[in-house]
């Protein structure tokens, strides 16, 4: 087995964050340093930051939270509340996959399964992700056009995502179905054609959909 995939179903971080530590020589694999895209196999014995890793006994978890607004997808909150604070001791060592950020709302999957978060943020596999959004005024078909067909520029690239108008919207509400996953993208988006999003609640990730879980719940996938 690959070093890095070992590494990501015994930890849960994901292929690319193994091969950085490999490379950064805080892995060793018999005592030795460890290089990237080294193979391993039992009886081998390895270590993270001096610490024996193994994937014996360790049962695969995922879970599915409907994020509320005013938490932060982090352990450290810095004064605000964090999304571990919604969950049970028992689910309190699962890492999210992707992030939403404080005053976004839905769904958030947490998993201790490495190459499960590789399958769903690595950009190669482009998951699709459907999110529901506020503006603060309508939108103009020209922004629409621009958005859908030709993509708004910002400092980190073009940034281009489907858009459905939802049912008896006066044109300020919208279903996002977007590929990436840059940061804020959708809100510095908007903000770059001079609108705010007042609302953004994510409803699907890949196959993963919210469905009827109530805010600050979550359920077992």
């Amino acid at each position: 087995m690959r070093l890095n995939k070992f590494l990501a179903e015994a930890t849960g971080m994901g292929r690319r964050a193994a091969d950085q530590a490999i490379a950064a020589g805080r892995v060793q694999v018999n005592g030795n340093t460890a290089i990237v895209g080294q193979e391993v196999n039992p009886p081998d014995q390895v270590r993270l930051d001096e610490q024996p890793i193994t994937t014996e006994g360790q049962t695969s978890t995922t879970i599915l939270l409907n994020k509320p607004v005013g938490y932060v997808v982090s352990r450290n909150g810095q004064g605000s509340r964090t999304i571990y604070e919604l969950l049970p001791k028992e689910y309190q060592q699962l890492k999210p996959v992707g992030r939403l950020d404080k005053n976004s709302s839905g769904l958030l999957l947490l998993t201790n399964d490495g190459q499960l978060t590789y399958e769903l943020t690595h950009p190669s596999r482009q998951k699709e992700k459907v999110y529901e959004v506020t503006l603060d005024k309508p939108l103009t078909p020209l922004h629409h056009q621009m958005v859908t067909d030709y993509g708004v520029l910002l400092d980190d690239g073009p940034s281009k995502f489907q858009l459905k108008r939802s049912h008896d919207s006066d044109g300020s509400q919208w279903q996002i179905t977007m590929y990436e996953g840059r940061n804020r993208q959708i809100r510095r988006t908007f903000s770059a054609l001079g609108y705010t999003v007042s609302t953004l609640h994510r409803i699907q990730f890949g196959s993963y959909l919210l469905g009827d879980v109530a805010s600050g719940d979550f359920t077992s996938v």
